[in-house]
Protein backbone atom coordinates (compact mmCIF):
# COMPACT_ATOMS: atom_id res chain seq x y z
CA UNK A 1 0.00 0.00 0.00
CA UNK A 2 1.27 3.39 -0.99
CA UNK A 3 1.88 5.84 1.46
CA UNK A 4 -1.29 8.58 1.29
CA UNK A 5 -3.59 5.26 0.00
CA UNK A 6 -6.38 3.87 1.70
CA UNK A 7 -6.35 -0.17 1.95
CA UNK A 8 -8.58 -0.04 -0.62
CA UNK A 9 -6.08 1.57 -2.93
CA UNK A 10 -8.14 5.21 -2.95
CA UNK A 11 -5.71 8.29 -2.90
CA UNK A 12 -6.90 10.35 -0.35
CA UNK A 13 -4.94 13.66 -0.93
CA UNK A 14 -3.23 15.20 -3.52
CA UNK A 15 0.07 17.82 -3.71
CA UNK A 16 -0.66 21.20 -3.25
CA UNK A 17 2.79 22.47 -4.63
CA UNK A 18 2.35 24.44 -7.54
CA UNK A 19 3.98 23.60 -11.09
CA UNK A 20 7.40 24.13 -10.80
CA UNK A 21 7.61 24.08 -7.33
CA UNK A 22 11.14 25.76 -6.17
CA UNK A 23 11.53 23.60 -2.79
CA UNK A 24 13.21 26.00 -0.43
CA UNK A 25 14.14 23.28 2.08
CA UNK A 26 15.48 21.31 -1.00
CA UNK A 27 17.25 24.20 -1.40
CA UNK A 28 19.04 24.49 1.65
CA UNK A 29 19.85 20.73 1.83
CA UNK A 30 21.30 20.91 -1.76
CA UNK A 31 23.47 23.85 0.06
CA UNK A 32 22.31 26.75 -2.47
CA UNK A 33 19.77 29.01 -1.94
CA UNK A 34 18.40 30.04 -5.34
CA UNK A 35 15.17 31.76 -5.53
CA UNK A 36 15.01 35.03 -4.07
CA UNK A 37 11.81 33.68 -2.70
CA UNK A 38 13.32 31.43 -0.36
CA UNK A 39 13.75 32.77 3.38
CA UNK A 40 16.53 30.25 4.67
CA UNK A 41 19.93 31.00 4.78
CA UNK A 42 22.94 28.41 4.87
CA UNK A 43 23.95 29.71 8.29
CA UNK A 44 20.49 28.50 9.50
CA UNK A 45 21.80 24.38 9.41
CA UNK A 46 21.81 22.73 12.73
CA UNK A 47 22.34 19.45 11.59
CA UNK A 48 22.00 16.67 7.95
CA UNK A 49 22.54 13.54 7.84
CA UNK A 50 21.47 10.83 5.89
CA UNK A 51 17.99 11.03 6.08
CA UNK A 52 16.87 14.06 8.55
CA UNK A 53 17.86 17.71 8.60
CA UNK A 54 17.14 20.78 11.16
CA UNK A 55 17.16 24.38 11.03
CA UNK A 56 16.61 27.42 12.23
CA UNK A 57 13.14 28.72 11.35
CA UNK A 58 12.92 32.08 9.48
CA UNK A 59 9.77 33.05 11.19
CA UNK A 60 9.56 33.18 15.08
CA UNK A 61 6.15 33.97 17.41
CA UNK A 62 6.00 36.10 20.32
CA UNK A 63 9.08 37.09 22.29
CA UNK A 64 11.17 34.22 21.55
CA UNK A 65 11.77 33.76 17.81
CA UNK A 66 14.18 31.18 17.28
CA UNK A 67 12.47 27.81 16.82
CA UNK A 68 13.78 24.37 14.64
CA UNK A 69 12.17 22.89 11.83
CA UNK A 70 12.85 19.15 11.75
CA UNK A 71 12.59 17.61 8.05
CA UNK A 72 13.32 14.49 5.71
CA UNK A 73 16.25 15.26 3.29
CA UNK A 74 14.42 13.66 0.72
CA UNK A 75 11.47 15.52 -0.85
CA UNK A 76 7.71 13.99 1.02
CA UNK A 77 5.53 17.12 0.86
CA UNK A 78 3.11 15.84 4.18
CA UNK A 79 3.01 13.53 6.64
CA UNK A 80 0.57 11.43 4.57
CA UNK A 81 3.51 10.73 1.84
CA UNK A 82 6.29 10.06 4.69
CA UNK A 83 8.05 6.32 4.26
CA UNK A 84 7.61 4.84 7.85
CA UNK A 85 11.39 4.74 8.81
CA UNK A 86 11.63 8.51 7.77
CA UNK A 87 8.86 9.55 10.05
CA UNK A 88 10.78 7.86 12.75
CA UNK A 89 14.46 8.92 11.77
CA UNK A 90 12.26 12.94 12.16
CA UNK A 91 10.75 11.90 15.56
CA UNK A 92 14.12 10.82 16.94
CA UNK A 93 15.64 14.29 15.82
CA UNK A 94 12.94 15.81 17.05
CA UNK A 95 13.60 14.47 20.64
CA UNK A 96 17.50 15.04 20.42
CA UNK A 97 16.52 19.07 18.82
CA UNK A 98 14.35 19.32 21.55
CA UNK A 99 17.18 17.53 24.50
CA UNK A 100 19.67 20.22 22.87
CA UNK A 101 17.23 23.13 22.63
CA UNK A 102 16.86 22.22 26.96
CA UNK A 103 20.89 22.68 27.46
CA UNK A 104 21.73 26.15 24.85
CA UNK A 105 18.73 27.90 26.39
CA UNK A 106 17.02 26.58 28.95
CA UNK A 107 13.51 26.91 28.52
CA UNK A 108 10.64 26.17 30.66
CA UNK A 109 9.23 23.09 28.18
CA UNK A 110 9.45 22.70 24.55
CA UNK A 111 6.31 22.03 22.09
CA UNK A 112 6.45 20.25 18.69
CA UNK A 113 3.58 20.87 15.84
CA UNK A 114 3.18 20.38 12.38
CA UNK A 115 0.69 21.14 9.69
CA UNK A 116 -0.69 19.61 6.50
CA UNK A 117 -2.01 20.74 3.12
CA UNK A 118 -3.67 24.19 3.29
CA UNK A 119 -6.51 23.67 5.67
CA UNK A 120 -3.96 22.31 7.94
CA UNK A 121 -2.37 25.49 7.85
CA UNK A 122 0.66 24.21 5.42
CA UNK A 123 2.59 26.80 3.63
CA UNK A 124 5.42 25.04 2.59
CA UNK A 125 5.40 22.06 0.42
CA UNK A 126 7.83 20.10 1.99
CA UNK A 127 6.99 18.05 5.32
CA UNK A 128 8.54 20.03 8.62
CA UNK A 129 8.19 19.30 12.35
CA UNK A 130 8.67 22.35 14.01
CA UNK A 131 10.36 22.14 17.49
CA UNK A 132 9.47 25.12 19.95
CA UNK A 133 11.56 26.32 23.28
CA UNK A 134 8.40 26.74 25.77
CA UNK A 135 8.46 29.73 28.78
CA UNK A 136 5.78 30.02 31.28
CA UNK A 137 3.41 32.95 29.46
CA UNK A 138 4.66 32.82 26.01
CA UNK A 139 1.43 32.37 24.34
CA UNK A 140 2.80 30.91 21.64
CA UNK A 141 -0.55 30.21 20.59
CA UNK A 142 -1.34 33.58 20.36
CA UNK A 143 1.30 35.04 18.43
CA UNK A 144 1.56 36.25 14.96
CA UNK A 145 4.24 35.05 13.12
CA UNK A 146 7.06 37.48 12.41
CA UNK A 147 10.79 37.24 10.81
CA UNK A 148 13.35 36.56 12.48
CA UNK A 149 16.53 38.66 11.47
CA UNK A 150 19.32 35.75 9.85
CA UNK A 151 21.81 36.84 12.29
CA UNK A 152 19.87 35.75 15.77
CA UNK A 153 19.18 32.73 13.53
CA UNK A 154 22.98 32.15 12.81
CA UNK A 155 23.51 32.55 16.56
CA UNK A 156 20.97 30.55 17.88
CA UNK A 157 21.99 27.59 14.86
CA UNK A 158 25.64 27.93 16.23
CA UNK A 159 24.51 27.41 20.08
CA UNK A 160 22.51 24.50 19.44
CA UNK A 161 25.40 22.74 16.96
CA UNK A 162 27.55 22.79 19.72
CA UNK A 163 25.69 20.64 22.36
CA UNK A 164 23.46 18.97 19.95
CA UNK A 165 26.40 16.39 19.71
CA UNK A 166 25.84 15.98 23.58
CA UNK A 167 22.70 13.62 22.04
CA UNK A 168 23.55 12.37 19.06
Amino acid sequence: MDAGQSRAGQQLWSSHAPENYACPFCELRDGEIRSPENLCALSDLVHRDRTVMAFMACDGFGNHGGHVMVVPTEHHETLYDLPDGTAADIMVMSRKIALAMKRAWDPDGTSVRQHNEPAGNQHVWHYHLHVFPRFHGDELYKQLRHRVPVEVRARKAAELRAVLPEFL
